[in-house]
């Protein structure tokens, strides 16, 4: 019987100096949701999304302080339950930078991109995913514990149909860590002058914004792995 860790974090941004405010995570039936106070100051930007303030951590200790950290450092690197989260490769390197090591994972939105043969899901972020696939639970948007539920629900959807497609589940857990492990492809954008449009449309009719926006994700190289991979498989320098 596979063991999976079901987790999420909640942080001050996006960008390279970002670190985690929050996290989550469901093993079991143990369910966990800290408060950290981070290095850097959460923006209102990050609040509007979150709605975790300065104020609200401005009494709790750093992550790497708590009395949990080590707790939840062995839990992820030394027991041997498989994590699991929506964009994991965000909350893994969030976790990287707490001092946290995680070897090997699965990725709900890279498995949900990779088993949409037909392309019919217009996005792929969490609360999309939840509402679009009629996921009845009572979870809070955009906090780490209420998306760690919401998590969970899906991870059994996506590997009950990678079971079908691999024909058992040790099959089905294998082509999930791979699918997780590398970059994925997309399809539709959801963005810009060219949003709902496919990609490989774009790439016939305006070569120039597929360069363009090569050139902008390259700047922000780590956190853009996806859009990489897919704009030079559209330009054809794979």
């Amino acid at each position: 019987m596979n063991d999976f860790l079901f987790f999420d974090t909640e942080t001050t941004g996006n960008t390279e100096k970002d670190v985690l405010c929050q996290i989550a995570y469901k093993h079991g039936v143990v369910e966990f949701s800290e408060l950290y106070k981070p290095a850097i100051p959460i923006p209102p930007e990050a609040s509007a999304v979150h709605h975790i303030t300065n104020k609200m951590v401005e009494k709790r200790p750093a992550f790497r302080d708590s009395i949990e950290y080590l707790r939840t450092k062995t839990l992820f690197e030394k027991g041997g339950a498989i994590p699991v989260a929506h964009n994991a490769k965000f909350d893994v390197d969030m976790l990287k930078k707490e001092g946290i090591e995680v070897p090997r994972f699965i990725c709900t939105l890279r498995l949900s991109r990779y088993l949409d043969k037909e392309n019919k899901i217009p996005r792929y972020n969490l609360q999309y995913l939840r509402y679009f696939l009629g996921i009845e639970i009572d979870a809070q948007a955009h906090d780490a514990l209420g998306d760690v539920k919401v998590l969970e629900v899906l991870f059994e959807r996506l590997k009950a149909k990678m079971i079908e497609e691999t024909g058992s589940e040790e099959k089905a857990l294998e082509e999930m860590l791979a699918v997780s492990a590398r970059p994925s492809l997309m399809h539709t954008f959801t963005f810009g002058k060219h949003n709902e449009k496919t990609i490989a449309d774009v790439a016939k009719i305006d070569r120039g914004y597929l360069e363009w926006l090569l050139a902008q994700k390259m700047q922000n190289e780590n956190d853009e792995e996806d859009w990489i991979y897919t704009l030079k498989h559209y330009l054809g320098r794979e």
